[in-house]
């Protein structure tokens, strides 16, 4: 943005001097006796734009011409519009560019503007990082699946992205083919495509950072043949380099999140464990940024089965290094003192004081029985569990207590109750309420007429029902929505 709107000041600078400087001149010549008719002993016409006319008028003329010659600013007039006009679309388009914080948002938005600069109808943008590390797509404007399937069976070395991407990076530049069906060497395969999908010229623009790295092409196409205005391949030409370094940030920013959202998987349970009389299901919804939120599902010893979910205050890798931290410890605090799930949200508690003092987390414990449908838990600061069933829906009736780390010493009372064969116990964290938008009593109510409104067809089967609560209460949420982690065990006794 700093760059184009000094080249703006630049040129408007530029301009207003030279109109001055024409302006002294103009006046210089009427004033000065050396330019009087009378003291010349031959009349000429002015300087207009810049042109010195090699014709006179006689000296026995004496009568002014007929025609008045332009002024002498009108042309630096018209140029400094059209400069401020096309600068400030690039503004506008940069502006725009600016504003996309995600890939899928920025490259649509680079093609149609592109295109918007280039005078063309349809493109196609092609991703490939020189460095070999993804994300790697394609995408078009104006160009349905099909079509982009087609553009793929032209040999990649006769389109002009291909000869951009694969070119020697030394020779990477603007790939213009104003009429491609007139080239005597054009491709079979490219002319049979470029006749059925309708365009007759292209133009291809590297998209490369001011270090050399290329990113990738942009090709627009043209329905008759047509080449961009030199003015045109200028302000594209600015326009590609600025997306370029955005593409790049953006280009980090994703792999910094995939990198985040692996590690967050491979801290969670690759898989849940089979044990007799109990189904699980489990849903993840990572945060962009990475978050601390944690299920668990733990066989111990006569048959039992330790649950837990739980959420490490923050975001980021330091949420989640002490989420790792917690589930951990709180594994082998179940292990030893599992069917005490007080006794073990207080160990988990001094764990956090010592190895995070800064942090809290809220957790939630259980301790179960499957045989015998029995359920002892204890929260820490945690939202209560959701019962589903065929006859009711309700919420489990918890104690109230602070998260871990609030309290110099956390110790609450534990919950006993029995579900009933064939219901399904839902644990959750927080972020499925805050990513709904509401109140907490909203999101309360929310979640309750999601579960409420599970088909009875599929109550029996857990990831069936996790995957409607989370369809019914976050509808339609992109990457980009987000905000917070969001798990879900669904935990069913037969």
């Amino acid at each position: 943005m700093l760059d184009i709107a000094l080249l703006v000041r630049v040129h408007v600078d530029a301009l207003i001097v030279a109109q001055n400087d024409r302006g002294v001149c103009d006046a210089i010549r009427r004033n000065s006796p050396v330019g009087k008719p009378e003291a010349m002993s031959a009349r000429h016409l002015p300087k207009v734009a810049g042109i010195n006319p090699t014709v006179s008028v006689s000296t026995h003329t004496p009568e002014p011409l007929t025609t008045v010659p332009p002024a002498p600013g009108a042309f630096l007039q018209d140029r400094l519009a059209g400069w401020v006009s096309d600068l400030t679309t690039l503004h506008e388009l940069t502006e725009r560019l600016t504003a996309t914080h995600t890939l899928d948002s920025a490259l649509p938005e680079l093609l149609s503007a592109g295109a918007a600069l280039v005078g063309a109808r349809r493109g196609l943008l092609v991703l490939e990082p020189a460095d070999g590390r993804g994300p790697r797509t394609t995408i078009g404007l104006g160009l349905g699946h099909a079509d982009l399937g087609a553009v793929e069976t032209v040999p990649r070395a006769a389109t002009p992205h291909g000869r951009i991407i694969d070119g020697p990076p030394a020779t990477t530049a603007p790939v213009s083919n104003p009429d491609l069906l007139a080239e005597a060497d054009l491709d079979p395969r490219h002319r049979e495509v470029a006749e059925r999908l309708g365009y007759a010229a292209s133009y291809a623009l590297p998209l490369a950072t001011r270090s050399g790295v290329l990113l990738g092409a942009a090709v627009w196409f043209y329905d008759e043949p047509a080449e961009p205005l030199e003015r045109q391949q200028h302000l594209v030409g600015l326009y590609g380099r600025y997306a370029a370094e955005h593409l790049a940030r953006l280009l980090e920013l994703e792999r910094a999140r995939s990198d985040l959202a692996v590690v967050a998987e491979e801290l969670l349970p690759s898989r849940l464990p089979r044990i007799p009389g109990v189904r699980l299901a489990a849903r993840h919804r990572p945060a962009p940024d990475g978050g601390g939120d944690w299920y668990d599902a733990l066989p111990l010893p006569d048959g039992a089965l330790g649950l837990s979910v739980g959420s490490a205050g923050g975001s980021g890798p330091g949420a989640m290094a002490t989420m790792g931290r917690l589930r951990s410890g709180l594994r082998a605090y179940a292990v030893m003192e599992g069917e005490d799930p007080v006794a073990v949200l207080s160990d988990l508690e001094l764990l956090l004081r010592l190895t995070e003092p800064a942090r809290t987390a809220t957790a939630l414990f259980a301790y179960c029985e499957p045989a015998l449908r029995r359920i002892v838990l204890a929260g820490a600061g945690h939202a209560p569990p959701l019962v589903v069933g065929d006859r009711r829906t309700a919420f489990v009736e918890t104690t109230v207590s602070a998260p871990l780390g609030m309290l110099a010493c956390w110790e609450a009372p534990s919950v006993e109750f029995t579900p009933e064969s064939g219901e399904t116990v839902l644990l959750y964290t927080d972020g499925l309420l805050r990513r709904t938008g509401d109140s907490t009593d909203r999101a309360f109510s929310r979640l309750h007429a999601a579960a409420a409104g599970v088909p009875r067809t599929a109550r029996h089967d857990p990831e069936a029902v996790a995957d409607h609560v989370l369809r019914t209460l976050l509808p339609g949420q992109t990457p980009a929505d987000r905000t917070d982690d969001v798990v879900l065990l669904a935990v069913r006794f037969d």
